[in-house]
């Protein structure tokens, strides 16, 4: 397998599609699509950005997740506080106003970043990272933008466990929930 050229395709407001275009293994040429948050002007560019973070906030035993709508799935889901880094912005200033945005709750301490790793590998180079954390404060949805739909909420390990079973989850947030329900996390 060896990656030849890549070329943009089409330019969105947050997501830009690039054409691979690569020689398979029996030798012939084939193209690939994939889309990025980033700019690509070379094939040495593809996975080299961090794109944002997903946020494990804990607080009193208790993990956050979002009961949120997503447009791609036309449903809601129960999801991790995350979001996109913005230019010039820390990893810490991110995690900070993401889970402010999304939630009205404060950082109040960062127990551990995990390196970076990719989000939808199969469709994209998207690089986040996921941070555990400790909020605090009052949930409140009076910063959240007004397109989106957010119903933050605490959730004991009983509860996960009862919303494994029955709800959909994102991928990452059902790892990080499955992790919390049996007790994972506990020495955070």
């Amino acid at each position: 397998m060896k990656l030849q050229e890549i070329h943009k395709v089409r330019e969105g407001k947050y997501l830009k599609n690039y054409e691979l275009i690569y020689e398979n293994r029996a030798g012939h040429e084939k193209k690939y699509e994939i889309v990025s948050h980033h700019e690509i002007s070379d094939i040495s560019e593809l996975g080299a950005k961090v794109s944002g973070v997903s946020i494990v906030a804990l607080y009193q035993g208790k993990i956050l997740l979002l009961r949120e709508f997503r447009m791609g799935v036309d449903r809601f889901i129960y999801n991790l506080c995350a979001g996109m880094k913005e230019e010039g912005e820390t990893m810490e200033d991110c995690i900070r106003r993401e889970l402010y945005e999304e939630t009205g709750l404060s950082l109040k301490k960062i127990h551990h970043i995990l390196n970076p790793a990719f989000a939808a590998v199969s469709i994209c180079d998207i690089l986040n990272q996921v941070a555990f954390v400790e909020a605090e404060g009052e949930i409140n949805d009076s910063h959240m933008s007004e397109n989106e739909w957010i119903q933050a909420a605490f959730y004991t390990k009983e509860e996960v466990a009862q919303l494994l079973r029955t709800e959909q989850f994102s991928s990452r947030a059902q790892i990080a929930s499955w992790v919390f329900s049996i007790g994972g996390l506990d020495n955070l």
